[in-house]
């Protein structure tokens, strides 16, 4: 008999390819480079804050107790701020209906939040890294746990599947417009 894939297995492997895209694009950008940082918060601001805007439209904050601690969107609109930036337009427009979704989506942004703390590294100090900051190992670890518990069909799964895979398009989609442009790359 084969072991049952948890959900959280699933969803890394079921959007492995949107995050190794979305990846690639924003790779490109020199994060030591003040243009260039600014740029990459920009186009993080322009997928982040609609996606929290819509997790917490749907109900994110019945669903996660902590949601409150773990929202960032005022944290990049502080760091564009101090670079004299101003939050971009949104990317897209993207919503969450159910539970299922709800938890996709969050998966993402959390998962970006780990991948901040690793590319903070690469950012000077003088520049405001609030938004790259702030991993709680304990917070991603319970979300990991309540994806397990909650996700517990194959047509939930699909959903939140479904979701994760909308929200690494909206980054994508912002990333391009901003290489495009020549912002990056």
């Amino acid at each position: 008999m084969m072991p049952e894939t948890t959900a959280r297995s699933l969803l890394r492997a079921e959007t492995r390819d949107q995050h190794d895209q979305v990846d690639r694009i924003f790779s490109q950008v020199r994060l030591d480079d003040r243009r260039e940082y600014g740029a990459f918060l920009s186009a993080q601001a322009a997928a982040h804050i609609p996606v929290e805007g819509a997790l917490a439209a749907g109900g994110v904050a019945t669903i996660v107790p902590d949601w409150d601690a773990r929202q960032r969107g005022d944290l990049i609109r502080a760091d564009l701020a101090a670079l004299g930036l101003a939050t971009p337009e949104p990317a897209g427009t993207i919503a969450f209906d159910g539970e299922a979704a709800v938890l996709g989506g969050l998966y993402v942004l959390e998962g970006s939040r780990l991948g901040g703390t690793m590319l903070q590294r690469s950012v000077p100090a003088d520049f405001p890294t609030r938004f790259l900051g702030g991993v709680d190992s304990a917070a991603w670890r319970s979300l990991l746990q309540m994806l397990d518990v909650r996700l517990d069909s194959a047509v939930k799964r699909s959903v939140a599947v479904a979701a994760a895979r909308n929200v690494f398009a909206l980054f994508e989609t912002s990333g391009q417009r901003f290489v495009r442009i020549g912002h990056f790359g």
